[in-house]
């Protein structure tokens, strides 16, 4: 029986058009978190990737439309 973790995902594996449950955040970086907190980006919340460019994503939280880096992609746990 396997016992291991269950695999973590974050925003960067997401398709396009693909609504995901944000399952956390993690990042060390206290700067990092507040600034997704003020996007609508927290646990339970849907988020869309809309588009992807490069390191660039263009995601829908809440109504609005956000572009992040892939660091921030990275931090997003779906």
């Amino acid at each position: 029986m396997d016992h291991s973790a269950p695999e973590e995902r974050n925003l960067t594996v997401s398709r396009v058009n693909e609504t995901s449950v944000i399952r956390g955040i993690r990042t060390e970086d206290a700067e990092m978190r507040k600034f997704l907190f003020t996007l609508g980006c927290y646990e339970g919340e849907e988020i869309t990737v809309i588009s992807r460019l490069a390191d660039n994503y263009v995601v829908h939280i809440k109504g609005a439309r956000y572009s992040i880096d892939s660091e921030l992609a990275r931090s997003i746990l779906i």
